[in-house]
């Protein structure tokens, strides 16, 4: 755990930082879909749902992405 917490404070290399800004912009999208005042066609409800999760995986694992310097 505290290697997880360790990893999560590195700073993140800039190819997995763009994953982790374009999972929460998914995020950020299918969450407005799913709050939408107005009735939406299921489909468009359960897809929000899958791009939800897929865009917080996204972001959460690439979060833990580090640069070894030490490696050649």
């Amino acid at each position: 755990m505290k290697n997880i917490i360790q990893r999560m404070q590195e700073p993140t290399p800039r190819f997995f930082r763009k994953i982790r800004n374009a999972g929460l912009l998914l995020t950020a999208i299918s969450g407005a879909v799913l709050t939408a005042p107005v009735a939406l066609p299921a489909v468009l409800i359960t897809a929000a749902g899958y791009l939800a999760i897929a865009g917080a995986i996204a972001s959460a694992i690439s979060q833990t992405a580090i640069t070894d310097e030490g490696q050649p």
